[in-house]
């Protein structure tokens, strides 16, 4: 059984080709092909939906074409065709929605909408064979402390307002960081460089965080610091990253200590910082615990993910008809009915 999925609820657009060799038990999962087009706006510039949504029209025929190639498979191998229902950005996700239900209609092949939390958890649980973790998601857009229980994802804690993401990127603009290979990145990259820690608020509200107020006091006084010389810009990359991630490891120790769990699976494209990484496993060390995490071909959005959830649905039965392959910005990780976990 092959699944084709089709990622682009953001910047990244992938496509993703998997293997459940249905003969043994469990599956043998095998990826035929994992391949990514970016984006990337000028220095100090965000994505917009429309240019996002044009990217992805202009590049996703020629991603399946490799990725088919790559996976020396022809339409015939197919079984289904899994993409992002959503959350994402309107424009990017339903560009790619129309191209999943034409290659549907022209192959005669069945569609699975994907929840894209799910298919980050999913493709981490399969890659680091993390059993029954705590999972932290965290990205642009999301930033949620997950624990599976009776057939959901349950949410044990969120932001308030803004991603931990897009905290992050939105003061790489102030710096005029490039967002190639991604903003995120490059602020990891400044932060090992820094030496001074600034005070910086810390909100954590029960097991929700909120990071608009930490991010609004380091974009306002951050032209004065630096003017001042008495913090660099990687001073202030590194008070950000210290502050923000300890807020996340704050919560999800709450959640390991709630359910009992000492697993940490860490998914998302933030989950790629090493920083995070690091802080997540000096708590969970403490715990007698574990920390799981991948690298940047699975952390950071991708079309194998969304494959390797679809698939996972559509073994249980599941499709969505075509009257229903509608795009939604907002779609909840516990509104999904886990049913292929016990």
């Amino acid at each position: 059984m092959i699944a084709l999925g089709l990622e682009g609820s953001a910047n990244k657009l992938g496509v993703g080709l998997i293997r459940h060799d249905m003969t043994t038990t469990p599956p043998t999962v095998t990826i035929l092909a994992n391949l990514r087009h970016t984006y990337h706006p000028p220095p100090g510039e965000g994505f917009l939906p429309k240019d996002t949504a044009q990217h992805h029209r202009s590049h996703i025929l020629q991603l399946v074409k490799d990725a088919m190639a790559e996976g020396n498979i022809t339409p015939k191998d197919i079984s289904v065709i899994c993409f992002t229902k959503g959350p994402g950005m309107g424009g990017p996700l339903t560009s790619v929605a129309t191209v999943a239900r034409t290659l549907a209609l022209m192959w005669n092949k069945e569609l699975v909408g994907v929840n894209h939390c799910v298919g980050h958890i999913e493709m981490g649980r399969q890659i680091t064979g993390a059993e029954n973790p705590v999972v932290l998601y965290v990205s642009g857009g999301n930033t949620q402390v997950i624990a599976y229980a009776e057939k959901r994802y349950r949410i044990f804690g969120e932001a308030l307002d803004i991603a931990v993401g897009n905290c992050l990127d939105r003061f790489a603009r102030v710096l005029n960081l490039p967002n190639d290979p991604a903003p995120g990145y490059n602020i990891e990259q400044l932060a090992k460089q820094g030496t001074k820690l600034l005070d910086l608020p810390y909100t954590v509200k029960g097991m929700d965080v909120s990071f608009s107020g930490v991010l609004t006091y380091i974009e306002t006084n951050a032209p004065a610091l630096l003017a001042s010389g008495e913090y660099t810009a990687a001073d202030l990359c590194f008070s950000l990253q210290e502050t923000v991630f300890a807020m996340l490891v704050e919560t999800t120790e709450r959640a390991m200590a709630h359910i009992g769990s000492k697993e940490v699976l860490i998914v998302g494209g933030v989950g790629c910082n090493k920083r995070l990484q690091e802080m997540m496993d000096q708590m969970a060390s403490q715990r007698d615990g574990k920390v799981f995490a991948t690298d940047e071909r699975f952390c950071i959005d991708n079309g194998i993910m969304i494959a390797q959830a679809g698939i996972l649905a559509y073994q249980t039965g599941y499709t969505t008809p075509l009257e229903k392959t509608w795009c939604t910005q907002r779609f909840r990780t516990d509104e999904v009915f886990v049913a292929w976990r016990e």
